[in-house]
């Protein structure tokens, strides 16, 4: 689902990191960097982004190329999915975010929802591993993986935190408009499956 173009500017910016990261040559170091102002302008001429908020994207990856990690907490409560309002762009999304060096994914989504919706949870168990490429994503620079993770509630209250605007649980024939930069309505549906099909298989993918 992913257009080729982002395809090729991805590739194009895992080439130059992995070049300008190993690379001795001098000449060799500026064909890479060749290839990242390449990968930037394609960026560029796609999503309208400024060239330079794109470079500062790219330049903050150094190594190896390798995807980002999305983590985000499935919560229910009473066949209702927890949800939270981002204040980025004020639609709704599960509360989640990148995973942090140190903590385990189980960990990150007990800690995001806490910070997020205000519930202290407890991981449960895995749901999903998806590859934002393969699902109705807009356009993003980075390579991603979305991990989906059930938690329970064991605690807290309903409070809004410094990222999020408002917390709420919804059927899922009442959901709210998504964030879809963070998950898509397929995915949200994908998790309601798991509410009433309870020990089939992890999604992946």
């Amino acid at each position: 689902m992913e257009p080729k173009w982002l395809e090729w500017a991805k590739q194009l910016q895992a080439i130059s990191q992995a070049g300008l990261t190993y690379s001795k040559d001098v000449y060799d170091l500026e064909r890479f960097e060749m290839i990242r102002e390449m990968s930037v302008e394609m960026m560029a001429q796609h999503t309208g982004a400024d060239e330079t908020v794109i470079l500062d994207l790219f330049a903050n990856e150094t190594g190896y190329a390798t995807p980002k990690v999305d983590i985000r907490a499935v919560v229910f409560k009473e066949d209702k999915l927890l949800m939270v309002r981002e204040t980025t762009d004020g639609d709704w999304s599960l509360p989640g975010g990148w995973g942090d060096i140190g903590l385990s994914p189980g960990e990150v989504a007990v800690k995001e929802a806490k910070e997020e919706s205000g519930f202290d949870v407890k991981a449960v168990k895995l749901l999903g591993v998806l590859d934002k490429k393969c699902h109705p994503h807009p356009p993003s620079p980075y390579h991603v993986y979305k991990i989906f993770i059930l938690c329970d509630i064991i605690g807290g209250q309903p409070e809004e935190g410094i990222e999020t605007s408002a917390v709420g649980f919804f059927a899922e024939d009442e959901l709210p408009t998504l964030s879809v930069a963070r998950n898509t309505e397929s995915q949200i549906r994908m998790m309601f499956w798991h509410l009433y099909n309870q020990g089939e298989d992890v999604f992946f993918d």
